[in-house]
């Protein structure tokens, strides 16, 4: 009996730190994505300081942001 409560705690805790491991996983692409959205943002601001038109830093900004973002402007969404 205690042998098998001690291997259903060993089980659970073993679940438990996957788990934690698969959520650090996740969070650091989260993390990954959000710089790599602000980063398009930055530099579509830049872009406009430039003195470029409003088209051509939106062109640029949706090409840094394909498949990053949700949105035709790159917004701070994206797919989970």
């Amino acid at each position: 009996m205690k042998k098998a409560l001690l291997a259903l705690i060993l089980l659970a805790q073993a679940a438990t730190f996957s788990i934690a491991a698969e959520s650090d996983k996740e969070t650091k692409e989260d993390i990954a994505k959000h710089r790599a959205m602000a980063a398009a943002h930055t530099a579509a601001a830049q872009c406009r300081e430039s003195g470029k038109g409003e088209d051509v830093c939106n062109k640029e900004l949706q090409a840094a942001c394909k498949g990053l973002a949700i949105g035709k402007f790159c917004g701070m969404k994206h797919e989970h």
